[in-house]
């Protein structure tokens, strides 16, 4: 069975689902590969706008899956899929919704971070545990750095702790908070503004917001690449994706 399900909703809008339900959509290899591909599919129609991204089951994505991650022969792979994703994501010529409930965490808060919109139901988690396993957030800060406060960046990063989607919307993290039934109906609404706009006219409004950044997200996303990788392979990874697995708290001090 697909793990990133395709849909073509109108003529110039395609859903892709993350489709791992029973894993909370958490990113393996495969799921993220399916992801680039589609991505890639959608971009290639020209007569193709908007991209929403949204996950099957009870949350968005939670990211990575820790116990594929826990296999350290699939690190980098896994880390390098995660960067081809996001770059994918924030690179392509559509604009990218995302339409998130339940819980987005880690990867995939980042995922998320990486569309440009965002649309949250009530009550969803959302936040970057990634130093509590012993990693770093290199990738997503990207994104972060483009979109929050310093300040926010810091509490979100260094507190590690998962906020509401109202706290979300307050800091600038997500552009709306609906009902969960409205999610989609709510991104479908975007979706009907940008289309009112002419197509290469929002294409290139959509690039000139990534070229008047002072470095490129490729750049960004290269250098974060080695800050995680660093973090990744470390003994406090092993610890702390073990300590999760294990479901018990981790030993900082060995």
């Amino acid at each position: 069975m697909a793990v990133v399900l395709i849909e073509k909703l109108t003529p110039q809008i395609t859903v892709l689902t993350l489709n791992r339900p029973e894993r909370r959509n958490s990113l393996t290899i495969e799921l993220l590969n399916e992801l680039c591909a589609g991505i890639k599919m959608a971009s290639d129609q020209p007569s193709e706008r908007i991209l929403i991204l949204r996950g099957a089951g009870a949350a968005f994505c939670t990211g990575l899956d820790l116990k594929e991650a826990q296999n350290q022969s699939k690190a980098h792979s896994t880390a390098e899929m995660v960067a081809r994703a996001l770059v994918d994501l924030s690179q392509t010529r559509l604009v990218t919704i995302a339409a998130v409930h339940g819980a987005a965490v880690a990867g995939g808060a980042g995922l998320m971070s990486a569309c440009d919109y965002v649309v949250a139901a009530e009550k969803t988690k959302i936040g970057y545990p990634e130093t509590r396993r012993g990693l770093v957030a290199g990738l997503v800060m990207t994104f972060l750095r483009r979109q929050l406060r310093e300040r926010d960046i810091r509490e979100l990063l260094l507190g590690a702790d998962l906020i509401e989607a109202q706290r979300a919307l307050e800091i600038g993290l997500v552009n709306r908070v609906v009902p969960g039934d409205q999610v989609m109906s709510e991104a479908q609404k975007f979706a009907d503004l940008v289309l009112q706009g002419a197509p290469n006219a929002v294409a290139h409004t959509k690039r000139l917001i990534e070229e008047l950044s002072w470095r490129a997200v490729k750049e960004d996303v290269d250098l974060a690449l080695k800050h995680h990788m660093q973090a990744r392979e470390s003994a406090e990874a092993r610890e702390g994706i073990a300590a999760f697995n294990e479901k018990r708290a981790p030993n900082w001090t060995k």
